[in-house]
């Protein structure tokens, strides 16, 4: 057989109807498949869960995937049974009776894929039962909560690295979406992963576009936002669950499917909500980062940052939700100085310093983003150490509509002598507050015990408001002539760049600061939009949704909306006609080709067909 026809490339047509693997996807089956350990970063909706799911149906046996949230098992577990894969869950949800009817199932190897959480895993019993099921595979989904230098650690997730000695022959594959080099290192070292092959894809979402405007009136901001989307999928992320709920309250008031979603509801009312949004029947959900881990809702359109994220690591998995069918996303985070300083105040519960010290660091790179003139998708692939190749990405604001610029050496010059003479005076370094207070003449306790009223820099930036010197402040930081010392205060010093440039009077160019958007022109670029018969795409949705309801499943379990859309392109008004389509294996094709077949046909008594090029 031919390596463009190979078993892999077979499986992955004939079960979950796709012509061609994604980046990195075959290389990683391949290597599972010749018995290798796996370290696997594939980005949000790069198609993590075929890397183990096709070697499972390849190599026979059972593959355990190692799963942190019970929605996400279930999930997985019914888009896998609609494509005709023998494959389970065993978790809390379920009551004695089918979990015995299930551990029986397992016993008789009727399963390829066995989806369970960590701890079940070490629970008395399961060493004998993993022994007995032909385990070929341990697969670790979202395995960066492994460490502890991860967005979302969890303790539990140590414990799977006692399965290597329970089963020494049987290969791990580790696999996440978003993981810094140092969050690598510590997964590979706790799951005791033996010379793995690693695997990381590029973190570029071309799909996604990202914005950053003013905080200015958020209820009004987002209600203009949502009007113009109103039969899309969003999430809105909120830094509290009065927020999320205040948000929800207005949007619901106006008539908009919303819902809130927190850990103070209570499970049944969390569930319901979650239940709604997956099933399209909520459009919105409102929601503190509690939400969302392992949601696999392919057709969520926007996600909002309502709040400033606490990091960029949890800022990119968040809004990583949008698009993970690979159609168009968008991204709005709406920023104030004043989530800053909310962000800041939360920092001052933190009690360990080296845990204060991380905050720190993180809440300034997120700052650094959401102020920054620079191309946005190029500052997130940064930050994972990666090089967005062009000068200009197409789809974001700054790129769009790039920000003007001003004559800042005045301002510089005042700020960077400020931090000198302070350091200079008092032989110790300050932080950003004092340095402002300083420039603007305040009279505190601090200023007239340090003698700070008698520097030459006393007062000499009292015409500028406080917020504009922590932005100018800010800026020099970004561009590298200030420094936050190492240590358990934040104060700040010069840099070496900094100082040449005081004594030099070196020109330095400044942004001007976020003006609240004006009509912005549209991306030149829409990665992964498919252009299609919108019309009918709206009728395919109607029935899918119908289709799903009467299966008590998600829509998307039925079809994902790049499946409608190339249908709404090429019009199959016969099941043969539907070969070819993304999305559609055998299994589908049977169960749901002719009612949309047919859908498509009665559409096209009345309707012609549009060309597309």
């Amino acid at each position: 057989m031919s390596a463009g026809h190979s078993e892999l490339d077979l499986l992955l047509k004939r079960t979950f109807g796709y012509g061609s693997f994604r980046p990195l996807q075959r290389e990683i089956c391949e290597a599972s498949l010749a018995g290798r350990d796996v370290f696997a970063l594939l980005p949000t909706g790069g198609g993590k869960s075929l890397c183990f799911q096709i070697p499972a149906l390849a190599r026979g046996g059972l593959t355990v995937v190692v799963s942190p949230l019970i929605a996400l098992m279930k999930d997985q577990v019914d888009q896998l049974q609609a494509s005709g894969v023998a494959a389970t869950f065993l978790n809390s949800t379920l009551d004695a009776d089918e979990a015995r009817s299930r551990l029986r199932g397992l016993h008789r190897h009727e399963y390829r894929l066995l989806y369970v959480a960590p701890e079940r895993l070490m629970l008395d019993g399961w060493a004998d039962n993993l022994k007995k099921w032909n385990v070929n595979c341990l697969a670790v989904d979202e395995a960066h909560c492994v460490s502890e230098w991860g967005h979302d650690f969890r303790p539990e997730y140590r414990q799977i690295s006692k399965l290597r000695e329970l089963l020494p022959d049987v290969p791990v594959m580790a696999l996440t979406a978003t993981a810094t080099t140092r969050v690598r290192t510590d997964i590979i070292t706790h799951l005791k992963l033996r010379n793995p092959e690693v695997f990381v894809a590029s973190f570029n979402r071309p799909n996604l576009t990202y914005r950053v405007v003013p905080k200015d009136q958020p209820a009004k901001q987002i209600i203009d936002f949502v009007r113009k989307r109103e039969t899309e999928s969003g999430i809105i992320y909120c830094a509290s669950r009065a927020t999320a709920e205040r948000v929800a309250e207005s949007l619901a008031g106006r008539g908009f499917l919303a819902r809130a979603y927190h850990a103070g509801l209570d499970a049944g009312e969390r569930a319901r909500n979650q239940e709604a949004f997956l099933r399209d029947d909520t459009r919105i959900i409102c929601a503190t980062i509690a939400f969302g881990m392992g949601i696999n809702k392919p057709n969520v359109r926007w996600v909002i940052h309502h709040d400033l994220p606490k990091n960029i690591e949890g800022y990119y998995q968040e809004t990583g939700r949008a698009g993970r069918d690979g159609l168009p996303g968008d991204c709005l985070l709406l920023f104030s100085a004043g989530d800053i300083a909310k962000q800041t105040h939360f920092l001052d519960e933190i009690t360990d310093p080296q845990e204060l010290q991380i905050a720190r660091a993180q809440l300034r790179q997120i700052v650094h983003y959401a102020e920054s003139a620079g191309c946005r998708r190029a500052e997130l692939l940064e930050y994972f150490g990666e090089r967005f190749p062009l000068d200009n990405c197409g789809a974001c604001d700054n790129c769009v509509e790039p920000r003007e610029t001003f004559d800042g050496t005045l301002l510089a010059q005042k700020f960077l002598s400020c931090v000198y003479r302070i350091a200079q005076n008092s032989r110790f370094s300050v932080g950003m507050n004092h340095i402002i207070e300083v420039l603007t003449g305040a009279d505190t306790d601090k200023i007239r015990r340090w003698g700070h009223d008698r520097l030459t820099t006393y007062a000499i930036g009292r015409d500028v408001a406080r917020p504009a010197w922590s932005a100018v402040g800010r800026e020099l930081m970004r561009l590298g002539y200030v420094t936050v010392a190492e240590g358990e205060f934040a104060t700040l010093e010069l840099t070496e760049e900094g100082m040449a440039v005081l004594r030099a009077r070196t020109p330095i160019t400044l942004t001007k600061p976020m003006d609240l958007p004006k009509a912005k022109r549209a991306p030149t670029r829409r990665e992964g939009d498919i252009a299609c018969d919108e019309i009918l795409f709206a009728r395919l949705r109607t029935l899918r949704k119908a289709l799903a309801d009467e299966r008590r499943v998600p829509a998307y379990i039925v079809f994902g909306d790049n499946t409608l859309r190339a249908m709404a392109r090429y019009y199959p008004a016969t099941v043969g006609e539907m070969e070819g389509i993304p999305g559609m294996g055998e299994k589908k094709r049977a169960e749901f080709g002719e009612a949309f077949a047919a859908e498509i046909a009665a559409y096209l008594q009345t309707n012609s067909r549009m060309a597309f090029d």
